[in-house]
């Protein structure tokens, strides 16, 4: 990845800026401690000494009183920014607070232009209402919206669901899955508009920073990447609102929102405010995907679901595409309260989060897939399988989905099911997934030889022999001990 280098200040400046009008001192402060391209541009280097910058942030000063300080450093800095120079950033945009800041911040800090980008990847009509206009009324020059659900579903979910990948025996990976395809139609865009940079709204304590950022790393190295949170002064969200205000930025939140969420087809995950103390039971409002388990039907719904090849491909005997199908058993899942997960986790910074995590449909996937299994692989496959989808889901919840580990690994997984093929049923009720019924045409059960009954292909008499033979290390291990 390119790097943009920093200049070290003109010694002849002084640190303490002139008396000034607040957008002449807030110049005078940011050009001293500027990139190298900023003093090319204003055609400073070492040898000019502070009058000189004093006077020209008196002049700035005058315009001051007509127009906003955004209007003048924008005006000031054309051809580079405060940090250096960039031409065109693709923005991953939520339009959320963060992101909004982010376009004006990139303006001010970069001298660039500001393409905004928008996945939608199942997070809700009401998300993606309005996002264009926010885009430019913040600064952006463009706004890009890419429908990614059934990329979404079919190539990221979809190969962890076959996986059986879960991080830390609950997660099951909504956001980690979601990040990389949005990373890579980032780099798809860079390349669509001619950007030179990609930036994202991740802060410094995260996991998504990573997964942006390794994605970013494996599809176009030479992009520079711009991370708002490791380099501005906001330290938070009120910091980030006031800012806002201060650029004439349309602020689309209050300082009274609570939670932390990100939803996409597969899940929806909350954070922050009273989820903060672990100590803490979450609030019955905060769910948004499913109902209570309490208030779900008392009417017990079986669903079946259709597999091939370890990939679901129909419900109740109805084909559906991937995003479909997901989509489906989100809202019958939902209505039984199914797929409610409330953790502890091991962030890959270091540090431990809890969040809660709603993945209806999900959920129902997970259990019907995993048990058809028991039905096609034998003993030693399920083990090596269950042990390699452990540092699958790692790699993925670390970011390294190109990782050749990852993909090598996933060619296994792809191999080994691809007898997994059948239909498993199962009994939804209050919050609870029950397996009723599996059936395969690849099934390694045999009736005839697992039945009471007599059977001509398993002599029972052979047990014997059998058992002295598997437990003889045991029996020469007793005998030592016991001197005989």
């Amino acid at each position: 990845m390119a790097q943009l280098k920093a200049s070290s200040p003109p010694s002849s400046i002084p640190v303490t800026a002139p008396s000034l009008h607040p957008t002449g001192r807030l110049l005078y402060h940011q050009l001293w401690k500027a990139k190298t391209s900023s003093f090319k541009e204003l055609g400073l280097r070492t040898s000019v000494g502070a009058k000189k910058l004093q006077d020209i942030c008196c002049q700035l000063t005058i315009k001051a009183a007509a127009r906003s300080d955004t209007e003048v450093v924008s005006e000031t800095i054309k051809g580079g920014g405060l940090r250096g120079k960039l031409n065109k950033v693709v923005l991953a945009y939520s339009g959320g607070l963060d992101t909004s800041v982010i376009v004006p911040w990139l303006r001010e800090n970069y001298g660039c232009e500001v393409v905004c980008f928008t996945a939608d990847v199942g997070q809700g009509i009401k998300e993606l209402d309005g996002l264009e206009q926010k885009a430019k009324a913040s600064g952006a020059c463009q706004l890009v919206v890419k429908d990614l659900k059934e990329e979404f579903v079919k190539d990221y979910i979809f190969p962890c669901l076959r996986a059986g990948a879960v991080y830390e025996r609950k997660y099951l990976l909504g956001t980690s899955m979601a990040r990389p395809v949005i990373a890579k139609a980032m780099v798809d865009v860079a390349k669509e508009v001619g950007a030179d940079a990609v930036s994202h709204g991740c802060t410094g304590k995260g996991n998504d920073q990573v997964r942006f950022e390794l994605t970013f790393f494996a599809l176009n190295p030479k992009l520079n990447v711009v991370a708002p949170w490791r380099e501005w002064d906001i330290t938070g969200r009120e910091d980030a609102i006031e800012y806002a205000k201060k650029h004439n930025v349309p602020v689309p939140v209050t300082k009274k929102s609570i939670y932390s969420r990100d939803r996409n087809l597969w899940h929806l995950s909350h954070e922050g405010d009273i989820l903060e103390d672990p100590a803490n039971e979450p609030k019955k409002d905060m769910y948004m995907m499913s109902v209570d388990p309490e208030d779900a039907p008392d009417q017990a719904e079986y669903v079946t679901i259709g597999l091939e090849s370890g990939l679901p491909v129909s419900v109740n005997g109805k084909r559906l595409s991937p995003a479909s199908l997901l989509a489906e058993l989100n809202e019958i899942g939902g209505k039984h309260g199914i797929g409610r997960i409330d953790m502890v986790e091991n962030r890959l910074v270091g540090m431990k989060s809890r969040g809660v995590y709603e993945t209806p449909g999900g959920t129902i996937l997970f259990a019907a897939a995993r048990e058809l299994e028991f039905l096609t692989l034998d003993r030693e496959t399920i083990q090596v399988k269950d042990s390699l989808a452990l540092k699958y889901a790692e790699l993925v919840y670390a970011g390294r989905w190109f990782d050749p580990l990852r993909e090598s690994m996933d060619a296994f997984m792809q191999k080994i099911t691809e007898t997994t093929t059948g239909s498993v049923t199962v009994k939804l009720y209050k919050g609870s997934v029950t397996v009723t019924s599996r059936t395969s045409p690849f099934s390694l059960y045999r009736q005839d030889i697992s039945s009471f009954e007599s059977s001509q292909i398993y002599d029972q008499a052979d047990a014997a022999g059998f058992i002295r033979l598997y437990g003889l290390p045991m029996r020469v291990r007793a005998m030592l001990e016991q001197g005989i």
